[in-house]
């Protein structure tokens, strides 16, 4: 049955415990600033920002790998990857961070290789040294999504791989508002599991007539991983 399964993770307060972006911000000194520009950028401008700070401050992309190994991932969520990856199950992420971020950390927790495919914001370290953050989906071209953001339409995301994989089972793992849209695209042989108490649950629970996917809702890394040995 796994190797007719998918299974696409959500990736910050989903994948991993904690908020990659907010935890370079909070670990590298960027608080303030971050503070006083937060309304005039949109989120990804703004994270590209921060890394140009960052360089300012004379700090390498060395410096900003360390500081992300130190997020937490739990352990639960390690192997049940690493299970579901043994079995079959074709692993991917969605997610609204950026490449760096999420190799890096994927890469020092062992996980990276469990992937097929990782939808997120590019990156590249400029001639300066200086990492860059662009958007997933052309900005100028829109996806035309009141439910996203203008760099990435999950939606979008899941439309493109449901046709390309035919017939496989899809289990959908997220956590925020951003995590809505794709949920849409789920039919009645998914799943969709929302952590409880964030965004996407709360979205989920007050528009279920809109779910057609079954809703199995989760807490912390253990209880995300007992659902996802049961369903495999």
């Amino acid at each position: 049955m796994a190797e007719n399964i998918m299974i696409v993770f959500d990736f910050d307060r989903t994948l991993i415990d904690d908020d990659s972006d907010r935890w370079v911000i909070t670990n590298m000194g960027l608080t303030n600033l971050f503070l006083q520009l937060r309304h005039t950028l949109p989120w990804n401008s703004l994270m590209d920002r921060m890394l140009e700070e960052l360089h300012i401050q004379g700090k390498t992309v060395d410096d900003i790998a360390q500081c992300l190994k130190g997020i937490p991932l739990h352990p639960h969520v390690i192997s049940v990857i690493l299970s579901a990856h043994s079995l079959g199950c074709d692993l991917k992420v969605a997610s609204d961070s950026n490449m760096f971020y999420i190799k890096t950390i994927l890469e020092h927790h062992g996980i990276y290789h469990c992937f097929s495919e990782i939808v997120t914001n590019p990156v590249l370290v400029d001639s300066g040294g200086r990492l860059r953050i662009f958007p997933c989906h052309d900005v100028a071209s829109s996806h035309a999504c009141n439910l996203c953001p203008p760099n990435l339409c999950k939606g979008r995301v899941i439309d493109r791989i449901q046709s390309e994989t035919g017939s496989k089972r899809l289990i959908y793992i997220g956590d925020g508002m951003n995590d809505f849209c794709p949920t849409l695209k789920l039919v009645a042989t998914d799943w969709v599991m929302p952590r409880k108490n964030f965004p996407l649950w709360g979205h989920i629970s007050k528009n279920l007539e809109l779910v057609k996917a079954k809703v199995c809702e989760w807490s912390d890394g253990e209880e995300l991983a007992k659902i996802l040995y049961s369903i495999l």
